[in-house]
């Protein structure tokens, strides 16, 4: 990890003169957060130079008025919150990790005179995408350390590549190529024997990934682009921790919950579809002398944006998408709906919303899938499934999702940096169908 800590956002960033700094401080997160673990060590990192406290799961917590706190779990989530007067809660709720390629224990396999990497898919990656790219191998390593096992965040200072094979072994790849994973995906780390176990300072066990190591850059004749790796959904991670951490304390609890595995479907220990969001919230409701009762009654009141990019009409592709609802890069927030519950949104919770950018002036667009189309899903549902509490989805419209290097652009981010501020200082008063917003 470099020790610049250019990812920090400025106090005034919404100052229309900071915007470049506020583009090169999220490529610089975007670039640096490999993984989640990554992401959570950045976040923490951000959080930090913003006067955040961290708490432990293992302990119960003690908090004061106007406090600023955060929480790990297992290194790649983490939950940051702040606590103000009463006891309403503002939760933003996004992901941590992207697609890319798990390392196997084992890894190192020969060809020849070559040594490559066996590896699995982690999540959907567009997996032609990540062909012939700079890839840094990140993640974490356990070790022992005076008898104790300790995990250490790792990142590899070299890259390796997935070579395509040349368009003369297989004349038909333009036509029809879909990867297997076992063979094609491989990436090449060197030549001869390579004692890869001592390249890593000999770890007990590790989670290591291949990830894409492409530099953000900024795309279109105007700049108004940003190309980058994890866009989906680090994007998402960032604006969330930056509107709090650069907000003053609002009244009840405002919290952004960045979760692991939404790529794998959420069922692990630090994922959307664990007890970790529900166990925080019990145990700030706790500290506050309140009980399991009250935070549900509480929580009926309060609201959870689930945060996770949306697809933009594809310029090449445009009948895709549905025909009344089609958001596209440069149109703000996408408030997201379906009629399955693939997302979370409702019509109360759009019109909360909706109310809450409009008095804010902020641009937002509305996405639905076509009706002949499988819709994808986000960790709202998930959540949902843990806590009970009025949720809505939203996200940046963006191009080539899941791929190693995706689009959007950079004024959907600052418009989203406005509205999660906006919804951070609106009191939202829910009673069963009357909603009242200051």
């Amino acid at each position: 990890m470099p020790d610049s800590l250019d990812f920090l956002p400025e106090k005034d960033y919404n100052e229309e003169k900071k915007a470049g700094p506020v583009m090169k401080n999220l490529s610089n997160y975007l670039e640096t957060s490999y993984t989640a673990f990554q992401a959570v060590e950045n976040a923490k990192k951000l959080l930090e130079e913003h006067g955040f406290e961290e708490l432990f799961e293992n302990a119960s917590f003690s908090l004061k008025a106007g406090g600023k706190y955060f929480v790990i779990r297992g290194g790649s989530a983490i939950i940051a919150f702040t606590v103000g007067a009463g006891s309403k809660c503002k939760i933003v709720a996004s992901h941590t990790d992207s697609p890319c390629l798990k390392l196997k224990e084992n890894p190192v396999m020969s060809a020849s005179k070559f040594q490559k990497l066996n590896v699995e898919p982690y999540g959907g990656g567009i997996w032609y995408s990540f062909f012939d790219r700079p890839l840094k191998l990140a993640g974490r390593l356990i070790k022992e350390e005076a008898g104790k096992l300790v995990a250490q965040n790792f990142v590899s200072d070299f890259c390796v590549t997935i070579p395509s094979l040349a368009v003369h072994m297989q004349r038909d790849v333009n036509d029809k190529f879909a990867p297997n994973p076992q063979v094609d995906l491989l990436p090449l780390l060197g030549m001869d024997e390579i004692e890869f176990s001592k390249r890593l300072g000999e770890p007990i066990a590790y989670d290591l990934f291949a990830a894409s190591a492409e530099k953000p850059f900024e795309s279109g004749a105007n700049g108004e682009f940003l190309s980058s790796p994890r866009i989906d959904n680090l994007s998402s991670v960032y604006s969330s921790l930056v509107a709090l951490a650069t907000e003053e304390v609002q009244s009840g609890i405002c919290m952004a919950a960045c979760l692991d595995s939404e790529e794998v479907g959420s069922r692990t220990l630090q994922g959307a579809g664990s007890d970790f969001l529900r166990s925080t919230l019990l145990k700030i409701f706790s500290a506050r002398g309140l009980s399991e009762c009250e935070m549900l009654s509480m929580l009926r009141s309060s609201l959870l944006i689930s945060l996770d990019n949306a697809h933009s009409l594809h310029p090449n592709h445009p009948e895709k998408c549905d025909p009344t609802n089609t958001p596209t890069l440069g149109g703000g927030i996408v408030i997201k709906g379906h009629a399955g519950g693939a997302y979370t949104t409702d019509a109360l919770t759009s019109a909360i919303v909706k109310k809450i950018f409009d008095r804010a002036n902020v641009r937002y667009q509305c996405f639905f899938n076509r009706s002949d189309m499988r819709s994808g899903s986000t960790l709202g549902a998930i959540s949902l499934s843990e806590i009970g509490i009025p949720s809505v989805d939203l996200g940046l419209a963006q191009l080539a999702m899941h791929s190693a290097v995706e689009t959007m652009a950079k004024s959907d981010f600052e418009e989203l940096l406005k509205g999660l501020n906006a919804f951070y200082r609106s009191e939202i008063e829910i009673s069963g169908n009357c909603v009242e917003i200051k």
